[in-house]
């Protein structure tokens, strides 16, 4: 677990790396905002096992940042099940929201950055979670009233790695994508966010 002081020093270095000439700053939420990628895994997994499949957990580690219907394709392909993913997203979202979401913990420096970046620059969260659990996530933080902008899962016509939910993002913020930063913890996201020609930052990688 990160010290209060590993959590300042982190916090500073992200201040650092974000100084330039942003208009806006566009977080992910899951793994970026919070340190709730455990209970995503054990959702996915117990969702499934309730259909009689076992899966590893660690395929979602492999597919972090998609969204969670292609997720399910993918586990799809790697396991022979024949899963809806439309059906399971519904099932593994209304699971995460009632067994898991009050148990959301904040990764301190990035969501310490949201607040005080807030007070001078547009905030988007774009997430490949759904918009209800994503909005409920952003309450248990305290920082919903700070977003200016959600987009989820399904708001786009393609999601991460693609670059429409963040183009989306920058559109809706009226804000060109040049002078948009985005904060992310997996390698779709990134992807995405520099096909949408904005800068970004892994937050897993600062230490």
């Amino acid at each position: 677990m990160n010290t209060d002081n590993e959590e300042q020093l982190k916090y500073k270095k992200l201040c650092e790396l974000t100084k330039g000439d942003f208009k806006a700053f566009l977080y992910d939420c899951d793994g970026t905002l919070t340190d709730n990628m455990q209970a995503h895994k054990d959702s996915y997994v117990k969702v499934a096992a309730n259909a009689g499949i076992n899966i590893d957990p660690e395929i979602i580690d492999e597919f972090a940042g998609l969204p969670i219907p292609e997720v399910v394709e993918k586990i799809n392909e790697r396991y022979n099940s024949s899963f809806n993913p439309a059906e399971f997203e519904e099932l593994k979202s209304n699971l995460f929201y009632d067994e898991f979401i009050d148990k959301t913990e904040p990764i301190h420096f990035v969501v310490n950055h949201l607040k005080a970046q807030a007070e001078k620059f547009k905030i988007a969260v774009v997430s490949g979670g759904s918009r209800r659990v994503v909005q409920k996530i952003l309450e248990v933080l305290g920082i919903a009233s700070l977003v200016d902008v959600l987009v989820c899962s399904g708001e786009t016509l393609r999601g991460k790695p693609f670059p429409d939910p963040f183009l989306y993002a920058a559109e809706k913020l009226d804000v060109e994508p040049r002078y948009c930063i985005v904060f992310e913890d997996a390698a779709a996201g990134v992807q995405g966010a520099e096909a949408a020609g904005m800068k970004s930052i892994r937050i897993d990688k600062i230490n």
